[in-house]
């Protein structure tokens, strides 16, 4: 049975009345009375008796409100619980640690402005241990360094970034590459840099800083590539040299990225976020 025949049959039972039935379901009432025949056919019986001030319950129909009401209102109930499981209750967000520095805080801001009720957890680490969360399904989106290329992730947002190879205004720097860690998208982007100046003969330092590591070149100890938010958010871009380099040479954007086979519910929301 029809439980949206149900739902017109105990509004029009509840108000007496078609037309009054109809304007609580913002229906026509036209619309209601095919639906009460309908119905009536149905069931093989008269539910109304049409009187001229509105409609009274035939014995079979005063037999059927009760039932006809409990089914109404569990149906309600069940398309209530079906809301809450399609909600967002909680989110696990994995983050680098260069996007930590450039969106992450605005990015939270934003979400918890927008979805007040979601639990949110963050987890940091970088672009390959990120990838390998996950892929596990212990993260649900995450914040990587490159479009991914596993079959199994998708993109939800990509945001760019300005690259800047830095140097020491104060003397000339042997070509030592100051990076996080050689894991970092940014790190191993100098070297590819390096390969396109052609420079072959080069030391690396890892630091776990990204102030520490531009203080060191602002000292000459050697050089980095960074993107300009992360050099602007530590007051270094009148301090160092820099020399901004062109996408068609090296491209490092930060992608906003979950598994393909788990979209979260807010997947729309966070393709079109801005955090500019």
């Amino acid at each position: 049975m029809d439980s949206n025949l149900l739902k017109v049959f105990v509004a029009v039972a509840q108000k007496k009345s078609i037309s009054l039935g109809a304007k609580k379901l913002k229906f026509t009432q036209t619309n209601v009375s095919l639906r009460i025949k309908q119905l009536e056919k149905n069931l093989g019986f008269e539910i109304f008796h049409r009187v001229p001030k509105g409609v009274i319950l035939t014995k079979e129909g005063e037999k059927l409100l009760p039932l006809a009401t409990e089914i109404v209102d569990k149906v309600k109930e069940a398309e209530n619980q079906l809301k809450n499981i399609k909600k967002q209750d909680s989110i696990i967000i994995a983050s680098t640690y260069s996007n930590t520095k450039m969106r992450l805080i605005p990015f939270l801001q934003k979400l918890n402005d927008d979805y007040p009720s979601t639990k949110i957890e963050l987890v940091t680490n970088n672009t390959v241990a990120i990838k390998q969360l996950l892929l596990e399904y212990k993260v649900d989106v995450a914040f990587i360094n490159n479009e991914p290329k596993h079959e199994g992730i998708a993109l939800l947002k990509r945001f760019e970034n300005e690259l800047l190879y830095v140097e020491s205004k104060k003397k000339k720097s042997n070509n030592t590459i100051i990076g996080h860690e050689n894991v970092c998208a940014f790190f191993n982007g100098l070297k590819k840099y390096y390969e396109y100046l052609e420079i072959e003969d080069y030391e690396t330092l890892e630091l776990a800083n990204f102030e520490v590591i531009l203080a060191c070149v602002e000292l000459g100890m050697g050089n980095t590539l960074l993107p300009k938010s992360i050099i602007k958010k530590y007051g270094y871009l009148s301090k160092v040299k820099t020399t901004k380099i062109e996408k068609n040479i090296i491209d490092i954007p930060t992608c906003l990225v979950c598994r393909e086979d788990n979209l979260p519910q807010i997947s729309d929301y966070l393709r079109n976020i801005s955090l500019d």
